[in-house]
């Protein structure tokens, strides 16, 4: 499957993401996008039975531990989902036997992980198997596990084991000791020790079995308790697993395996459980939702990188912040970077403040490790760390080590002088408590943090007598392109834009709480010299920026660097820096994400200089083409989207937005397997919020001012700001007399309303093994759409068989074709079927069937569906098959509607063809490669809304406009 296939399984709705088939070549990407959480922990989406060489991973916030090379990372806890399953002695495995059905489900409206299947195991035995997981957002220290047996077609035994394993491993490293575990009633505990940072972990769980007589066995197996059960399955009849676990550390309690234990007394049953998570879920949502109409793949998109922030937010802790791949992944060993305050925070900000204050206040509780870093560099106040974790001293590893057992490791340089990060922390400090106006938080944190990274600040830049100014050298900016550059445009402005705001909040200390100002100027060591040199290095700071024309140089320099056209290198998949290496790229002018466009960003709220419109578009002209916006760096194309919209420029806008909305969905920059790019999820929230809302503060209230994407009709959100809620309801009206009319509806069958093509694969398959012709699932995909007969001459090939013998085969494939459907039913329609025959009906769109199967009408009736539909046009109908256009035009005939008003759903490249000769328009459900000459392409009919559909084809069709 080519890698822009890989999303092609997936379906949204509003609020729910839809897997259709498991493919393991994708497995590690998938665990991460179907993470949960709840802001104690997050649990990847790894399957409770297991899977060969699966990431399995529960990272609890704030738990780190000591490990060579890279100082301290984020641990793997013990693992709270195993759950096997025994049919007959044959184990429950997706690399055994064989899937049916499968789907799974993230329902990021409750929090829920679902998954659904039917499996086959080697010996024949068919089961429905139900998983569901939840981490509570009512209670962070309870997550819940069901699982739901049905038997299909066998009565036996069934053997079921529940665990947890307390040998989970940072990819070859384990972080725990055991100490202890044991016996309660109906479950078990253990207790686990992290190596170094001696933080204790509880976990208790609690088992149920229901549906039948199961005789409960508690096994202690060290490290990986268990309960063991051997029940009798009996087909349709189905079993239920529940399993609650009660997680606490040493971080929290002093005794977390009592607390753990504690909790399961007098626990809720699951169904309580389960209610009051949805409800959490549905309290956070009221005041974080962002509503989006006229696009439900960035509707979705939006929600997913919101849901992925509010599971890895700490609720109860005001020590620990985000790290830069939330709880999802290995990626940076759990790190916290600039992503928080500068991506992540806004968002908190204006929807969940005491989340945002949380987020900063870790800040606060690291300013000794702050401190630390100064002094080791022989700097004064605070110097925050590019990468920490519980301390706040400098977590980035030193070196890279390379896989290539004769490469030279690369020397991480962030560490030493990627140093903005103290002021974009005190701007993101700043903004907190302009949009909050929380003078307590400020009085007892944020001031002494803004003003003692001040003091760092003046003694970190030098005076150049020659030019008379201030200047910081040495260092990496925004862009880490380049590793060793002087008067980054970007770190002087802030670092001046910090001391102006640093004076600020001294001088409102003063005038607001002058005893708190007094403690802390001696705490600090801020004396009128201190306060008249933060005011002369405001005033002489070099900032490297041409008044006349408003460019900005990136740094000094860099307009004498080489010019590299990055359009000359596409297409590719790498960054350019890995395409040319290191050492070129440094050489060039070339920028791994935005840097000067970063600063006119952050300048753009208040307008604050070098920020206005002319330069804004004088660096967009100059640094945009610049940008490596793909594979340089995750960061970037949600900033490019805002700016973009602000000159004006909509697809532009709309394509960065939707690069950074889908950039784990689709996994586009092929790392997702590490975790959720954290930092791009809190820049959607802000291209949505500011760019495409337009949202700016005026007279000390929010105003829109909306420019929406073409098809986006209305953008609904609400904004806390000064204690209260503002509401925005922003529509625009598409031009009635552009949208198609289209009154008739034609549904290819198989691979659009129900799939039925392993039915033909396996009936073509067993007529090839008969006559010794070479066919396999690759021959198959050049058969979808194909009439029966263009089927068998692409199978017989250059074999000669006369017309009677192709006549018999075509009838003994049909016959096996017919018994293997003989069973199918409504169960068997793909989702979003009903829903959209139902939408459509009520709308009064007319319904055909367009399929060149002879047994259509047979399928349609064992679906359910005749009563839904208004004609049907089959094999039988017509002589000329696809790609000729007859089939379709038949449909229409029937419809009595002219072709040209009527929308084909095809899932094969012939289909296409046929509805564009038709004259149709053309919807195409599938990869690109195969269905991209439609007018509009989906994954599948899941989540189509029939009223948001029509845009999209009022969209395509100014698109094809345009070009």
């Amino acid at each position: 499957m080519d890698k822009k296939d890989h999303f092609r399984d997936f379906s949204y709705t509003d609020w729910i993401l839809t897997e259709t088939q498991f493919n393991p070549e994708y497995l590690h990407s998938r665990e991460t996008i179907f993470t949960i959480g709840n802001g104690y922990l997050g649990t990847r989406g790894t399957f409770e039975e297991g899977y060969p060489r699966a990431l399995s991973a529960t990272f609890i916030n704030g738990v780190y531990d000591d490990v060579p090379v890279v100082y301290t990372e984020l641990v793997n806890c013990p693992d709270w989902l195993p759950l096997t399953v025994i049919i007959e002695g044959e184990r429950f495995r997706l690399d055994h036997g064989t899937i049916l059905k499968y789907n799974r489900k993230l329902d990021l409206h409750h929090g829920i992980l679902s998954r659904c299947l039917r499996w086959c195991s080697p010996n024949g035995k068919a089961i429905d198997i139900h998983f569901e997981r939840f981490a509570s957002l009512a209670d962070q220290h309870i997550v819940g596990q069901r699982c739901q047996l049905t038997p299909v077609n066998f009565d036996g035994l069934i053997e079921i084991q529940a665990s947890i394993n307390s040998y989970s491993e940072n990819q070859g490293f384990n972080h725990w000791e055991g100490l202890d575990q044991g016996k309660i009633t109906q479950g078990f505990w253990l207790h686990s020790r992290t190596r170094n940072s001696r933080i204790d972990v509880g976990m208790a769980a609690k088992i149920t079995i229901s549906g039948t007589d199961a005789d409960l066995q508690i096994n202690t197996t060290p490290g990986y308790p268990s309960l063991n059960a051997t029940v009798t399955g009996q087909i349709q009849q189905t079993i239920t697993i529940v399993k609650i676990v009660s997680i606490f550390t040493s971080n929290e309690v002093e005794q977390p395996v009592v607390a753990a234990k504690d909790k399961l007394v007098n626990i809720p049953d699951y169904i309580t459980l389960f209610d009051a998570n949805a409800q959490a879920w549905e309290q956070v949502w009221q005041q974080s939702d962002i509503i989006i109409e006229g696009d439900i793949t960035a509707a979705f998109a939006v929600r997913y990188n919101l849901f992925q922030l509010l599971i890895a937010a700490p609720r109860n802790n005001d020590h620990i912040s985000v790290p830069a791949k939330t709880l999802s992944g290995f990626g940076y060993h759990g790190h916290i970077f600039w992503d928080t305050e500068i991506f992540i925070l806004p968002f908190f900000t204006f929807t969940q403040p005491n989340l945002a204050r949380n987020l900063l206040s870790y800040r606060y509780y690291t300013l000794p490790g702050a401190r630390r870093k100064a002094a080791h560099y022989g700097y004064q106040g605070a110097m925050f760390a590019w990468e920490s974790a519980v301390t706040g001293d400098e977590a980035t590893p030193r070196w890279s080590l390379r896989s290539d057992f004769y490469a030279e490791d690369i020397r991480i340089w962030c560490r030493d002088r990627e140093i903005h990060i103290s002021a974009d922390i005190a701007y993101a400090l700043w903004y907190y408590w302009r949009v909050t106006g929380d003078d307590e938080w400020l009085r007892d944190y944020g001031a002494e943090i803004i003003l003692d990274t001040a003091i760092f600040w003046s003694s970190r830049v030098e005076f150049n007598p020659q030019l008379e100014c201030y200047e910081i050298r040495g260092i990496i900016g925004a862009d880490e392109y380049h590793e060793l550059v002087h008067n980054n445009c970007f770190t002087n402005r802030m670092v001046q834009w910090h001391l102006e705001k640093a004076l600020i909040i001294y001088n409102w200390l003063h005038s607001t709480f002058p005893e708190v100002a007094t403690k802390l100027e001696h705490k600090l060591q801020i004396t009128s010299e201190v306060l008249n040199h933060w005011t002369e290095i405001i005033a002489k700071m070099l900032i490297l920026h041409n008044p006349e024309t408003g460019l900005i140089e990136q740094c000094e320099g860099f307009f004498q660097l080489d010019d590299i056209d990055l359009a000359a290198y596409e297409p590719r998949e790498k960054s350019i820096q890995i395409i040319l290496g290191m050492e070129e790229t440094n050489k060039g002018q070339v920028i791994k994400q935005p840097d000067v466009l970063m600063l006119l960003y952050l300048m753009r709220e208040s307008a604050d200089f070098p920020y206005n419109q002319q330069t804004l578009q004088v660096n967009w002209d100059y640094y945009a083409p610049r940008t490596d916006i793909s594979y340089g760096s995750s960061l970037g194309p949600a900033i490019h989207a805002i700016l973009a919209a602000d000159l004006g420029k909509s697809q532009e806008a709309y394509e960065y937005f939707m690069q950074a909305a889908m950039v784990d969905l689709e996994d586009k920059r092929g790392n997702t397997q590490d975790g959720i790019h954290g930092a791009s999820a809190g820049g959607i929230w802000q291209a949505v919020i500011f760019g495409f809302g337009g949202i700016q503060f005026r007279e000390n209230v929010p105003v829109a001012h909306p420019h929406l994407p073409p098809t986006w009709t209305r953008l609904k959100f609400q904004l806390h700001w000064r204690g209260k809620w503002h509401e925005f309801d922003l529509r625009q009206e598409l031009p009635e007399t552009r949208t198609p009319n289209i009154q008739g509806v034609i549904f290819d069958l198989d691979g659009v309303l129900t799939d039925t093509a392993e039915y033909h694969y396996q009936a073509w398959q067993k007529l090839a093994n008969e006559e010794g012709l070479p066919f396999n699932r690759e021959s198959n995909e050049a058969l979808r759409g194909v009439s029966r007969r263009a089927s068998l001459m692409l199978i017989i090939g250059d074999r000669e068989y006369s017309e009677v013998q192709i006549q018999e085969m075509m009838n003994r494939k049909n016959d096996y074709y017919v018994e293997l459907i003989h069973n199918i039913t409504a169960t068997d329609l793909l989702p979003g079927a009903i829903a959209l025959l139902d939408e459509l009906r009520q709308t009064g769109i007319k319904i055909a069937i367009g399929s060149a199967s002879k047994n259509a009408r047979m399928v349609i009736e064992k679906l359910g569906i005749g009563g839904k539909v208004d004609a049907i046009a089959d094999g039988n109908s017509v002589k000329e098959a696809k790609p000729a256009p007859d089939l379709f035009l038949n449909a229409a005939n029937q419809l009595g509607i002219p072709p040209n008003k009527c929308v084909v759903f095809e899932d094969a490249t012939v289909g296409i063809t046929a509805a564009k000769a038709a004259n149709m328009w053309a919807v195409g459900l599938g990869p690109e490669e195969r269905v991209g000459d439609a007018d509009v392409v989906l994954p599948s009919l899941a989540g189509v809304k029939w009223e948001e559909l029509i845009k999209t084809f009022f969209h395509a069709e100014a698109q094809s406009l345009r070009e």
